[in-house]
Formats: C-alpha cells, sequence, structure tokens
C-alpha cells in the first residue's frame, strides 16, 4: 500500500487474465485488481507513446520494466512502438524477462493461448495503417467482430446473386 494509493498502481495499455470469471460476487465484472486476486496477468502490453524510454524503465520499484518483471510477473510483457510499427515482447522465465524471438512469420507466439501476436498493415477503421493483431498459432489471422460480420455479410449476397441467376428470388 502506498501513500497516494494511485502512486503504487500500475496500469497497461491492455491485458489479458485468463480463469478469471466475468461475474464477480453474482455482478458483472467492472474491474481486475492484481492484490485482491492475487492472478497475475498472462500477458500486459503498452503501447509507447514517446521515446519508450518508461516503458523500458529497470529501475527498482519505480520504473514500468521493473514493476512488470519484479511484482506484477506476467507470463509475456509487449511493448507496442506505434511509430516504429515494432514490438518487443519478453517472457518472463527464471525471475527475469527474456526478449522472444519473432517466428518465421514475424509473429510472437504466446504460449498457453495458441496464438501470436503481430504486425498487420491493412485497412482497419477506414484507416491504412500498421496494427496489432493476432493470429492462430498455424498463422491464420483472427478475425475482428467487425471483419466477421462483414465477411457474412458478402456470402450473404453472393448467395443472393446467385439464387437471382437460377430465376430463383430470395424471400428476405
Amino acid at each position: 500500500m502506498t501513500e497516494p494509493p494511485e502512486k503504487g498502481a500500475e496500469a497497461p495499455d491492455w491485458f489479458y487474465v485468463p480463469n478469471v470469471p466475468p461475474n464477480l460476487d453474482g455482478k458483472p465484472r467492472r474491474s481486475y485488481v492484481l492484490w485482491q486476486e492475487f492472478i497475475a496477468p498472462l500477458i500486459v502490453l503498452e503501447f509507447v507513446s514517446g521515446s519508450g524510454k518508461e516503458e523500458r524503465d529497470r529501475t527498482p520499484w519505480v520504473g514500468k520494466f521493473f514493476i512488470y518483471e519484479q511484482v506484477i510477473r506476467p507470463a509475456f510483457y509487449g511493448i507496442y512502438e506505434v511509430e516504429k510499427s515494432s514490438i518487443e515482447l519478453y517472457r518472463h522465465v527464471a525471475n527475469k524477462f527474456e526478449l522472444v524471438v519473432a517466428n518465421e512469420r514475424g509473429h510472437y507466439a504466446i504460449d498457453g493461448l495458441g496464438v501470436e501476436l503481430g504486425i498487420w498493415q491493412g485497412i482497419y477503421q477506414n484507416l491504412d495503417l500498421p496494427w496489432l493483431r493476432w493470429w492462430d498459432s498455424s498463422g491464420n489471422l483472427l478475425l475482428t467482430g467487425w471483419e466477421t460480420s462483414e465477411q457474412e455479410r458478402q456470402k450473404v449476397e453472393t448467395l443472393i446473386a446467385q439464387l437471382r441467376a437460377a430465376g430463383i428470388e430470395p424471400q428476405l
């Protein structure tokens, strides 16, 4: 515990904690608090806004890297540099972080989830940029909800066109 309390808090930009129920005391979960639940995140991602010095700071008890490595201890810690379109991923091994090497696809395997993390260049939300994305362990891009619904919409349009070409007017 620190004074003020927020001095002792580290809030990653993105994190995933497996095996934490979606409901807490019968109510939908609105937060996750490490020191109350004692389950470390599997992966923590920090998005660099600046030089990345803050995300790599190993100063004992104050630096983000130190806090993640020695206090929070997620299995994986990722630093995503948006401007450089690059990822550094570390795996927690023997009480310290070790840099993970990208596979032949340029992705980083996240053991225990069966997924890979990497950079994808493409259009998302009407912006053609490099995006941080997930793939399955075979290298297949995992689609967002919008991409999945768009694929389904296109399938339906194709089917309607095929029915109409065959002289059948679909009942919509």
